[in-house]
């Protein structure tokens, strides 16, 4: 999901809370006991999820495989659609009842998620569109049973099936068939919907067929309703599905395309298979051929796209008439390609907007295959169209009016969602975090390595942003749809991200942090994390005690402020050493780095590790100077995000 208004929102929280920090000298508040709390991260390991972070022995995940077909009317925008949901119950317990999500029923009108959109409206806000999905049939077969009518009843975005026979644990699966329709949203809380231009609509579809909720070892059925904020919490399987579309739409979706010669040219057809061996990209459509009827394979009627996408938490898809198109190859490290698409309108087809497009996807993405874990699906696709940027399964959606940085920036940060959460499936409907701040951090390396850093412009330090992470009242903890509209920015994206940069760059170092960062992914691949399973993944495998950087940072909203308190000189005479006491000031603390001075011009840097800090809020070390201190700086480089630099700086008063 774009972050969208973040930077807007630092530079405000920035003034405000950068005045109250000049205002004057705070008292202090630290008590490393709150912070170095022996009991703080002991929920103990399980069979399923174990101490060291790791799934256990017993850990077990459902499955949900689908095959769809969905048909579009374009002309009264309405989608109408079944779905054959196979779910399979590798859970201890056996089921009575099964729990999936409508989340087409947010964009009604009457629905939670309109009920709860402030009069001012908002990013994911719903109102005034008399949509949500209508339901014809359902039924479920169950082993050797013919298909029966189900027992269901709806509640908002939830459906509940209540079955004849309960679903047994162990491995016991089912068939459920649904039969639906929507009118699709003109623009549905940017996720999906509608973007008029001249030559027809762009049609981005998401959240387009009923979904399995999510049953876990944690707390049983995920069943959060979807009200706009909060995003999705998935069961992984494999998808084949079927678009039925008129004649002249060009169809991009999750996964790879089964049917070209059913559906494109055999010219598209050559020039797809050119763009597969190509670093450089290639038209496969091109804006001056966008009405030409011959770019079709027939001339009237309807066709059919088909696509397959496996081992996927979910799908989407686009379709329109207006569709310029290209591709290139991605290289990944296990020497096997993908490859990179883009599809967007004539009006964003430039040398400066969408035609790099395909060009960023390829990059970004190589990148993230090597750092991280090597890209999944076949094919990974960005859509121009009204959505400002949200991701799924191999295909996201941008903003069709982004150029140079901004569309950069939105589609790294897209297409770094394929880490988190489409291959690492944490929940995000209660922690954004894990997956927006995950991603923000990974976007930071991947803008630095991009063409030699075209759009790496990293002049803000720690202390320059400070006040806009500690600004909102909520911890980074907190509910997305709980969090104040305005918080969200920083608490699910930049504050976590920073966060990782801070155990990247200050606690751990690279080599340490980004061990144990890979390890993380390579645990949870295709699985189900919570936070403590990150929390201990890190610890264990960069071997580091961090409960007090996960207390302050992330449980709560503890400030930092780290100052110089005194210097002497030993017996008052420079030549002995001088005896330099630094003060923790606030409840959160860090590890320091004290650079002194000399009137000779010699610099010392000292850095000690967060455990001076664990009997108290000031220490004191000595330095074996040979000349008078000239200065004594606490953060030199200002890579902690320290609320009051002004008392970081002691200065002689000879000079």
């Amino acid at each position: 999901m774009r972050k969208a208004g973040i930077w807007a929102g630092l530079l405000c929280l920035s003034i405000s809370i950068g005045a109250w920090a000049q205002s004057g000298a705070s008292t202090a508040k630290y008590d490393p006991k709150e912070l170095f709390h022996p009991l703080f991260n002991m929920q103990p390991g399980n069979d399923y999820r174990t101490g060291s972070g790791a799934p256990g022995p017993r850990y077990w995940q459902n499955r949900a495989d689908y095959k769809i077909n969905a048909s579009l009317d374009d002309v009264q925008n309405v989608l109408t659609g079944n779905v054959e949901i196979t779910y399979t119950n590798n859970s201890p317990e056996d089921l009575p009842f099964l729990w999936l999500q409508l989340d087409q029923n947010a964009f009604a009108d009457t629905s939670r998620a309109a009920k709860t959109t402030p009069v001012t409206g908002g990013r994911f806000g719903n109102a005034n569109f008399a949509g949500g999905v209508v339901i014809t049939s359902v039924t479920v077969e169950q082993g050797k049973s013919k298909p029966v009518a189900a027992s269901y009843t709806i509640t908002d975005t939830r459906m509940q099936l209540r079955l004849t026979e309960p679903l047994k644990k162990g491995g016991d699966n089912l068939k459920i068939r649904i039969a639906y329709s929507f009118r699709i949203p003109e623009y549905g809380s940017d996720r999906m919907g509608q973007q008029r231009t001249r030559n027809g609509i762009i049609y981005e579809i998401a959240q387009w067929y009923p979904r399995m909720c999510v049953f876990d070892d944690v707390e049983g059925w995920n069943v959060l309703p979807y009200l706009g904020a909060g995003e999705f919490y998935l069961n992984y399987g494999d998808f084949e599905y079927a678009i039925d579309v008129p004649w002249n739409h060009i169809v991009v979706g999750s996964g790879e395309l089964l049917n070209p010669n059913e559906v494109l040219t055999p010219e598209q057809i050559r020039r797809l298979a050119q763009a597969r061996q190509s670093d450089k990209t290639v038209i496969i459509r091109g804006k001056d051929e966008v009405n030409d009827n011959t770019t079709r394979p027939k001339q009237s009627g309807r066709l059919t796209w088909r696509f397959r996408c496996q081992n996927a938490r979910d799908v989407a898809w686009a379709t329109s008439k207006a569709f310029v198109w290209d591709a290139a190859r991605m290289n990944l490290p296990s020497g096997k390609t993908a490859l990179a698409q883009s599809a967007y309108p004539v009006e964003s087809a430039t040398t400066d907007s969408w035609s790099r497009s395909t060009e960023y996807v390829k990059g970004c993405i190589e990148f993230y295959s090597k750092y991280l874990y090597e890209y999944t699906y076949p094919v990974a696709t960005n859509v121009a169209g009204i959505v400002g940027g949200m991701e799924y399964p191999g295909i996201v959606f941008c903003d069709f009016r982004d150029k140079k940085s901004a569309l950069w920036g939105v589609t790294d940060h897209e297409f770094g969602h394929n880490w988190f959460p489409m291959i690492v499936g944490n929940n995000e409907r209660k922690f954004g975090w894990m997956d927006e701040g995950f991603n923000t951090f990974i976007n930071m390396l991947s803008t630095a390595n991009f063409n030699n850093g075209e759009y790496h412009n990293e002049r803000a330090t720690m202390h320059d942003v400070a006040p806009a992470l500690f600004g909102p009242v909520e911890p980074i903890m907190t509910l997305p749809d709980v969090q104040q509209s305005r918080n969200l920015g920083i608490l699910a994206y930049y504050k976590p991200g920073m966060g990782l940069k801070l155990l990247r760059d200050v606690v751990l170092g690279p080599e340490r942090f980004d061990y144990a960062f890979r390890e993380y992914m390579k645990r949870w691949a295709f699985k189900h994390p919570t936070p403590y399973d990150f929390f201990r993944t890190i610890e264990d495998a960069a071997g580091e005690d961090l409960g007090w950087f996960w207390r302050g940072y992330f449980y709560e909203n503890w400030r930092l402020d780290q100052s110089v308190k005194e210097v002497k000189y030993v017996e008052q005479s420079p030549q002995k050493g001088a005896l330099i006491t630094i003060e923790n000031l606030e409840k959160m603390a860090m590890p320091v780095t004290v650079e002194i001075q000399e009137s000779s011009g010699k610099k010392t840097r000292i850095n000690l590790p967060v455990e001076v800090w664990q009997r108290g809020g000031t220490w004191t070390l000595k330095h074996n100077s040979t000349s008078p201190l000239r200065a004594v700086i606490v953060d030199p480089d200002k890579v902690v995000p320290d609320i009051n630099p002004k008392n970081n700086v002691w200065r002689s008063e000879a000079n």
